[in-house]
């Protein structure tokens, strides 16, 4: 894709990802939130993975802004601080053009960076087609389905839960522990 712009997000950046994420929420199944959060919400929940010391990045061309990814702790006990849940999320006129990969591929890298040794996918929606695949063309493997463990949209959903190594992945201990 060319002249497309992956960089660290900033505080100007949120009335733009608020927007992606509202219309992920009320027209989406990637996301099982039923209320789209406010821009000081997503503020908040920005701020949580910044202060985590993890990437949260957009995706913009001409100054507009197509997408954005970011990671968090998968979960919050210590045992897990090696594993990191990979979150992404594109304006509708963007899928489909590659944006999410290359949010991806540059998420891992950072992730990698910081020492992360898996990255998780949870993928609301087993019929996620685009999700499922933009993880799957970057080396996550299938691990597990969730069954109709959310319901939205008057119909059951499943979860897809996919995962790949970063680094050196289980086949060493980790530098600093």
């Amino acid at each position: 894709m060319t002249n497309l712009l992956i960089r660290p997000s900033t505080a100007a950046d949120l009335p733009a990802i608020t927007a992606i994420y509202q219309h992920a929420v009320l027209h989406g199944t990637g996301t099982f939130e039923l209320e789209a959060p406010d821009e000081a919400e997503m503020a908040k929940r920005r701020e949580a993975v910044l202060a985590n010391g993890l990437p949260w990045l957009v995706a913009e061309r001409g100054g507009q802004l197509l997408g954005y990814a970011y990671a968090n702790v998968f979960r919050p006990r210590r045992a897990y601080r090696f594993c990191l849940e990979d979150s992404i999320y594109l304006h509708p006129d963007a899928q489909g053009q590659g944006v999410g990969k290359q949010l991806l591929v540059e998420l891992m890298a950072q992730c990698e960076a910081r020492g992360a040794r898996q990255m998780l996918a949870v993928i609301g929606d087993s019929a996620n087609a685009g999700s499922i695949g933009v993880h799957r063309s970057c080396g996550f493997e299938h691990t597990g389905v969730l069954k109709a463990s959310g319901w939205k949209f008057g119909r059951w959903l499943d979860v897809v839960l996919m995962q790949r190594a970063l680094g050196d992945g289980d086949s060493n201990a980790p530098a600093a522990d």
